[in-house]
């Protein structure tokens, strides 16, 4: 009998310890997006960055964002694909920046199997400060109901092993969806999800209003 109140408790202290472990890293994730929509929402307010229209910038509050969901902060596989030739990525213009496919995404979401091509640009990691970074560029479901209509894109860095964090809550507009001038990458056709993904930042509706 004590045997078996012994087992009992040590189950009950694990399973205390795993779940007060699951609400750390929660509450890690939803600081990181807070984090995120704060940044985000300071860049939209300063007249030097924004890429909003100054009729808009004057009338600007704050972004709308999905309500946070951390069951859409994926811990994804990581597929290095070391042997891609570079490409030139579509572009709402005459633009013509060149990438190539850097690595895959392969993780679950809603009970299906999912593969997210990750790029690299080749103008960027020239750059000191964008040597290490990837751009993940998607479509899904919401796309011109909640969220912007050309799709949304996702900053990443390459990742020490063959684990990468893809957090949709973090997922943000280009900036063409604040205004015509801006030319931006179009998500491949690959990288489209056959689900809806409703966090991360809004459309902005009276951009996609008055196109």
């Amino acid at each position: 009998m004590q045997k078996n109140k012994g087992t009992v408790y040590r189950l009950s202290f694990l399973l205390m310890l795993f779940l007060s472990q699951a609400m750390a890293q929660d509450s890690t994730t939803i600081k990181k997006i807070l984090n995120f929509q704060e940044e985000l929402n300071k860049e939209f307010a300063s007249e030097e960055k924004s890429p909003l229209t100054p009729k808009d910038f004057k009338e600007f509050k704050a972004l709308e964002f999905f309500k946070i969901d951390t069951t859409y902060s994926i811990m994804a596989k990581f597929v290095r694909t070391p042997y891609e030739t570079p490409f030139i990525m579509k572009t709402t213009t005459s633009r013509e920046p060149l990438y190539v496919k850097y690595g895959e995404a392969h993780f679950v979401l809603q009970d299906k199997e999912w593969i997210l091509n990750i790029y690299q640009s080749q103008g960027l990691k020239t750059q000191p400060e964008y040597e290490d970074y990837l751009f993940l560029p998607f479509t899904d479901l919401t796309n011109g109901e909640t969220s912007y209509g050309g799709g949304r894109f996702i900053d990443l860095k390459i990742p020490v092993g063959d684990i990468i964090q893809i957090d949709f809550n973090m997922s943000y507009n280009p900036y063409c969806a604040y205004s015509s001038r801006y030319s931006c990458p179009i998500p491949p056709e690959e990288n489209h999800l056959e689900i809806k993904i409703p966090a991360g930042v809004k459309k902005y509706n009276k951009h996609e209003a008055n196109n």
